[in-house]
């Protein structure tokens, strides 16, 4: 049986000016119909918003959907901003347009996984429930 606890919170947020949502409504969707808990930001969302508000909700992983290519400006911010609301331990995951040559830098900085265009919703569960699964374990150990 699960429980409010064993839910996993998801936060979908469009950092920057970029207006085109279709692709995080889609994660969305997908996510909350695998049973997790879904809160989707909406567009044109600065970092210091989408940081307040995975405080706010207390989320376990937060996805990032980017078209606009400000990428290695804005998710450096949001990553300090997690750091410095005791947050640094949150699961933060990319989508969009992303060069494959911006990867390992994003990596480096903390992004658990980019998911580019064409990527299966499957694989974005998964990846977020093995994550967890992972999660768990360290903290109990």
């Amino acid at each position: 049986m699960t429980t409010a606890q064993d839910v996993i919170r998801v936060l979908v947020a469009k950092p920057g000016l970029d207006g085109h949502d279709r692709g995080a409504k889609v994660i969305a969707r997908a996510l909350r119909d695998a049973g997790m808990e879904v809160i989707y930001t909406g567009i044109r969302q600065t970092p210091q918003m989408i940081v307040a508000a995975a405080v706010q909700e207390d989320v376990n992983v937060i996805g990032l959907s980017i078209l606009s290519g400000a990428h290695m400006e804005l998710f450096p911010t949001i990553l300090q901003g997690l750091q410095e609301n005791g947050m640094g331990d949150v699961i933060v995951l990319a989508g969009g347009i992303i060069p494959e040559d911006d990867l390992p830098a994003l990596k480096a900085m903390g992004i658990g996984a980019v998911f580019g265009p064409g990527s299966s919703t499957r694989d974005i569960i998964a990846f977020i429930r093995q994550a967890m699964g992972e999660k768990g374990k360290k903290a109990s150990a």
